[in-house]
């Protein structure tokens, strides 16, 4: 009895250390890269409160593609599927903000002259 009580112990204590493993590779840096899996968010652009259009890197090497998303929070639909860019950092010319353009554009229209869609 006394004899199979020590491996018993062993693969017990074996047992036990597994989870405490796991959660510690989680908190490491090492663990968090490793649960990416080789994807990466390129650029991310918020159309509402609720929805974005999202473009990710997925895949290493040669195997790399950027897909553009469309995420709500009911979906995730891929909307293009593309070989990788290079990362430009921020565009050439900087984008006016929406409310700017809606204003100047309002402004230049001539009262009365409503163009239904």
């Amino acid at each position: 009895m006394n004899s199979i009580l020590g491996p018993v112990l062993a693969f017990v204590a074996v047992l036990a250390m597994i989870p405490v493993a796991l959660w510690l590779l989680k908190r490491t840096p090492m663990g968090a890269a490793a649960s990416m899996g080789g994807m990466r968010v390129v650029a991310m652009l918020a159309l509402a409160p609720n929805q974005r259009v999202v473009t990710v890197e997925v895949g290493t090497g040669d195997e790399r593609r950027w897909l553009v998303l469309g995420v709500t929070p009911g979906s995730i639909s891929t909307l293009h599927n593309m070989p990788p860019q290079a990362d430009a950092g921020a565009p050439a010319t900087p984008a006016m903000p929406f409310a700017s353009w809606l204003a100047r554009s309002r402004a230049a229209t001539p009262p009365g002259d409503e163009r239904a869609s």
